[in-house]
């Protein structure tokens, strides 16, 4: 793994700050001064900071939260709103999976794996995500539409699956898996439609499904679930 990896895993500090020690020649490998973007084995190299060796890291871990409404997923808010890491354990170098918007419910992951979370999330690995939209206006035929394609001003949206429940007089329930990690895809999507979006949760990322986790709750992957994650 990179220097400044194996220093933020171990609990030392953040990645941005492993590079300035580094690049401020106060870490060294084996004896000899640290590079920013070296690789290093933490099990069998010798890692220094002022002096001082560091352990090797702690194991990687996963967590699942259901983010609840009006919830920041971001580790600072300027205007002092919660955000999601007031809701989870506090680990070293922990990282989301992903965000969910300051209004959308459901599944998100956070991992102390930085290099998986960037796999994850990126374009081409088409992890597929499931949202359960509750709407107001015509969802039969809005999902119809989705199956064909929606053109959207960053480009056309095709769901992968969408299925559409009428719960009440001009409500529906639509389940519209998609495979990609565009901002705010699913309201944009429905609001392209013409449909008021009153609520949005995500109900699946991957493998993993939000079950019967309430609102604000965290738990670890099983190792089920971790060995899932790994197979995408």
């Amino acid at each position: 793994m990179r220097i400044q990896r194996a220093l933020a895993r171990a609990g030392i500090l953040s990645r941005r700050k492993a590079e300035e020690l580094v690049a401020n020649g106060r870490v060294t490998v084996n004896g000899q001064p640290a590079q920013v973007g070296q690789s290093v084995d933490p099990d069998t190299d010798v890692i220094k900071v002022d002096g001082e060796r560091i352990g090797a890291p702690a194991p990687t871990e996963w967590f699942v939260l259901h983010k609840p409404a009006g919830v920041i997923t971001s580790r600072h808010d300027p205007e002092g709103r919660r955000t999601v890491f007031d809701l989870v354990p506090a680990r070293p170098g922990l990282t989301y999976v992903g965000r969910l918007d300051f209004l959308t419910e459901g599944v998100l992951l956070l991992t102390t794996d930085g290099a998986a979370a960037h796999r994850l999330t990126h374009p081409s690995r088409e992890v597929e995500r499931t949202y359960v939209a509750s709407v107001l206006g015509e969802g039969d035929l809005a999902a119809e539409e989705m199956r064909h394609g929606v053109e959207l001003e960053d480009g056309v949206v095709r769901p992968r699956k969408v299925t559409a429940d009428k719960v009440g007089r001009g409500r529906w329930d639509l389940t519209i898996t998609i495979a990609e990690g565009r901002n705010r895809e699913v309201r944009r999507l429905c609001e392209a439609l013409g449909l008021e979006v009153d609520r949005l949760v995500r109900v699946k990322f991957g493998p993993i499904e939000l079950g019967e986790l309430a609102p604000g709750k965290v738990r670890s992957l099983t190792k089920q679930e971790r060995a899932a994650l790994e197979k995408l």
